[in-house]
This record gives C-alpha cells, structure tokens and sequence, in this order.
C-alpha cells in the first residue's frame, strides 16, 4: 500500500529558530559595542551567484551583522584573490569569511579554499575543519550538512541504528552529510552519479539524502516504503522551473517524510552560516 500523505519536512522553522536565536545573540553584543563582521568573496556576475550572495548579505543585515560584499572581476588572477583573503584574515573586524562558489575555471578552488583562516572558514570546507568533522569534533560544520541534521533532529526522525543512503560524494554536502549521519549512530552508504545499481542501494535505505545535482534523478520504486528522503538538489529547469534530485510526484508516494523542493533543506543554509559567523566571532572574542 502506497502512502499519499507522508510527512513534509520544512526547514523553514528550523531556520527561524536559529535565526531568532542568532539575532538576539547579535543584538546583545551590540548592545555591549560589539559588532560581528562577515565578508562575502563573489568572483564574476553569475546571476545565480549574485542572486544568493544577495540573500546572504540581506540576511545578515536584518540580523545585526556588519556584512560585506566584494564583487571582483572575472578575470581576477588567483594570487590577486589569494591577496583579498590574506588581508581579511587578518582584518580583526572580520569574523567570518565564505567564498561564493563555483569560481571561474582559470582559479585553482581548492587553492583559495585552503587560504581562509580556518577560524574565519564559515563555510566549513578548509581541511582543517574537514579533518575535525571526520574525527566528531567539528569547529564548522557546512551549513547545508548542518541543516539536514537540524531537520531531522526538529521532526524526531529516528536515526540510530537506520541504514541512510547519501547520493553524492562532494567536499561541500555528500562527504561531510556521511559523517554528520555516522555520528549519529546511522549505518551510511555513500553512492554518486557512477555507482553501478543504484536502486538495489536504496531500496535497502531508511534514510536518502540526494545531494548529485541530477534533476528528478530518485525515483519513487526505487525507494523502500516508509522511507525519509532529504533531497537537496536545487535544479533549474529549461521551463524555469524548479526541481529537486529526487522525483517528488512518485516518492511522496513512498515515503512517510519527505523534504519539498524549494522550502525543505534551503532555508536552513543561510540561517547556519549566520549562526557560523556567530560562533566565529564568539570563539575570536575569547582569544
């Protein structure tokens, strides 16, 4: 028997919770002449990039923060770039820094990455915070990760002891979302775009985190009844339309919980990098 009703797991009261709680941690510092800085890095006018980026710095403002915005030109060299972050690593009105992503080809990513001060690394993707992850001690955990945890935590899925399928192996969500679940007593299988049968995978699954970038990609009989499936894909159709990488229509039909697309994993993104930028700048001000 198919399931037409299961549950919807929104982030979005995740996120406002956070973001109440970020605000008046903010608003008390300020209040104490504090004041918390986050600068935002955009290489090139990506109308995706800037429309997040955007987002990023209205967020920000609404919640206290000082927040900057450095657009640089496309054909910005890597080591003029390496330059900018240098002098914000050591700007100490500067908590938090975060490189928009994906950067021009001519830039070596992993390169600049690794130049953030680990301190100030809000997105959780220098080596160092990856290295402190894998071991179950985080300093900052990527928001996105972060967020799908704090979804299933709020709605009281069950995770010890389940079996969770995470579809997509990247540094940014697949990687750190495996080890986030495994913490959590959860039995992880990762999977991607190459793994041979993927349906014999997840048909074993209690848990799917689709994070590979492939629109409608899951399908609902390739899913076990009563599964929880995060999709966190965020596709652009050619009708403009936005999908996620995970059949919606025919997996709602399977699954007792399932995240929509937009309005399941997105909101709480934003909302744990601001309380990321928070944790920078609490951590910065103990010394």
């Amino acid at each position: 028997m198919t399931n037409s009703t299961p549950l919807l797991l929104s982030g979005k009261e995740v996120a406002k919770s956070i973001l109440m709680r970020t605000r008046k941690q903010v608003h008390d510092a300020l209040d104490q002449g504090q004041e918390v800085g986050l600068c935002v890095l955009q290489v090139g006018e990506c109308e995706a990039s800037s429309i997040y980026v955007a987002r990023k710095e209205s967020r920000a403002q609404r919640l206290g923060f000082v927040s900057t915005t450095l657009k640089l030109s496309t054909d910005i060299s890597e080591e003029s770039l390496i330059e900018q972050l240098h002098r914000l690593n050591t700007n100490p009105f500067i908590h938090g820094i975060l490189v928009q992503l994906p950067l021009p080809s001519h830039i070596d990513e992993q390169r600049v990455l690794d130049t953030i001060d680990p301190s100030k690394d809000v997105d959780g993707f220098h080596p160092i915070n990856s290295g402190l992850l894998s071991q179950g001690r985080p300093n900052f955990v990527p928001c996105t990760p972060k967020g799908v945890i704090g979804i299933l935590n709020h709605y009281q899925i069950p995770l010890s002891g389940q079996h969770a399928v995470v579809i997509g192996r990247s540094n940014i969500v697949g990687r750190p979302m495996a080890q986030l679940l495994e913490q959590q007593n959860c039995t992880v299988t990762v999977c991607h775009s190459r793994t041979s049968d993927l349906k014999s995978h997840l048909l074993t699954a209690d848990i799917v985190v689709a994070a590979v970038g492939i629109p409608n990609m899951v399908r609902g009989e390739w899913l076990k009844q009563g599964v929880v499936v995060i999709d966190v894909g965020i596709n652009r159709l050619d009708d403009g339309s936005i999908c996620g990488d995970v059949d919606f229509e025919s997996a709602s039909k399977i699954a007792s919980a399932i995240t929509p697309v937009p309005g399941g994993v997105g909101p709480t993104t934003i909302a744990n990098l601001m309380e990321n930028t928070w944790m920078a700048f609490q951590r910065s001000s103990k010394g």
